[in-house]
């Protein structure tokens, strides 16, 4: 009998997953959280700060540092989607070859500038070289990367933001892919790379297998092409990832959201309460990217105005039992932040209650005394 699942169970269950129902006790190690999120988006710092911090009862965004310059259990890197994530460093050997057997389209490059595979993996090899046991600037790395290869690597030929980088640069993600290369402290107001602790890669079958089964404990029920919007991944190949997964046993079919979707073998059991409350996550939390069907979890007007193109996490967003119900955003000045929440729809006198703790822990977090502030109201129904 096919297993049916509803978005109330669904929601219930990742949010469980994700610490958003009850944080994880103090004392747990955030690269535990991070890796039940499948990483947590790192373009700004500090939202994957508040992405970790509101799942872990007590951490700041000090424990968050620590962790990557310190104890180096965690690390900056090129993660899902091409994007720069915090990673834990132990889950390594399984994301390189995971994200790196994800196909890719034509080079963007035109041929005189894009690099052979030869001489790519040569200028990786010399990023890995390079960064061993140091912390570089961009412009360290590329004189360091030009004198280990040539003059050919330090040619200024890629088109970039009204300027043009020199040809190394073209496989800095491959390089952050493969172990060579992650991001390391500022050094003032400049980046700095280093290399990440070593490993042996998984075998690139085992490690998308494990990668398909991973994305449906956080987030399952999914289909082929939720996993594959998530990645950035090709519909057909994600398609057949997930056929031969259900081949192996691996994966099993249930009905959710009108369709047939995919849980892990076995893996069928699910809340009986429904999500209850409010949250705030920050730009680009691993839930709002990765929670589908998006059209459910961002019902009506916050199709709109959270969304941007459909693309999920310019915003950071309010959820009202388990669905986005409003943005907020937060302005800090010296040791004070103000948390700016704009709700859809009016909120009873218990949740702007309930809001305002969830407002002070977002300051706890980034080591400031936050205060809420409750914006106009764009629609009529209560929350």
């Amino acid at each position: 009998m096919t297993l049916r699942i509803t978005w109330a169970e669904a929601s219930a269950r990742r949010l469980e997953r994700q610490s958003l129902t009850v944080p994880a006790a103090a004392g747990t190690p955030v690269a535990e959280v991070v890796g039940a999120m499948l990483g947590a988006h790192a373009q700004v710092l500090s939202a994957a700060e508040v992405s970790v911090g509101v799942r872990v009862d007590g951490v700041t965004r000090a424990d968050v540092r620590a962790a990557l310059w310190e104890h180096r259990t965690l690390v900056k890197t090129y993660g899902p989607r091409g994007t720069l994530h915090l990673l834990p460093a132990a889950e390594l050997p399984f994301w390189s070859s995971a994200l790196g057997a994800i196909p890719t389209g034509p080079s963007p490059f035109a041929t005189d500038v894009r690099l052979s595979a030869a001489r790519a993996d040569e200028v990786i090899a010399a990023i890995g070289d390079a960064l061993d046991g140091a912390y570089l600037t961009i412009d360290e790395l590329g004189d360091a990367v030009v004198a280990r290869t040539g003059p050919w690597a330090g040619e200024l030929v890629m088109p970039a933001f009204q300027t043009m980088w020199p040809r190394w640069r073209q496989v800095m993600h491959r390089a952050g892919q493969r172990g060579a290369l992650s991001f390391g402290p500022n050094r003032g107001r400049k980046v700095t790379y280093t290399r990440p602790p070593r490993f042996e890669p998984l075998a690139a079958d085992a490690a998308l297998a494990t990668l398909v089964r991973r994305y449906l404990r956080a987030y399952g029920p999914a289909t082929a092409a939720h996993f594959a919007k998530w990645l950035a991944a090709p519909r057909g190949w994600a398609g057949e990832l997930f056929a031969s997964a259900a081949v192996a046993g691996e994966i099993e079919e249930a009905e959710f959201a009108g369709g047939p979707a995919w849980v892990v073998a076995g893996d069928t059991d699910f809340p009986s309460e429904p999500v209850r409350g409010v949250r705030l996550l920050p730009y680009f939390d691993a839930y709002a990217i990765a929670a589908q069907p998006r059209e459910t979890l961002f019902p009506g007007a916050a199709y709109e105005r959270a969304l941007a193109g459909g693309q999920a996490g310019n915003f950071p967003v309010l959820l009202v039992d388990g669905v986005v119900a409003g943005v907020w955003h937060q302005r800090r000045r010296g040791r004070r932040t103000t948390v700016t929440v704009e709700p859809l729809r009016r909120l009873t006198a218990a949740r702007e209650r309930e809001l305002a703790t969830r407002a002070s822990r977002v300051g706890e977090v980034l080591q400031a005394e936050a205060e809420l502030v409750i914006g106009k109201v764009t629609a009529g129904a209560h929350a």
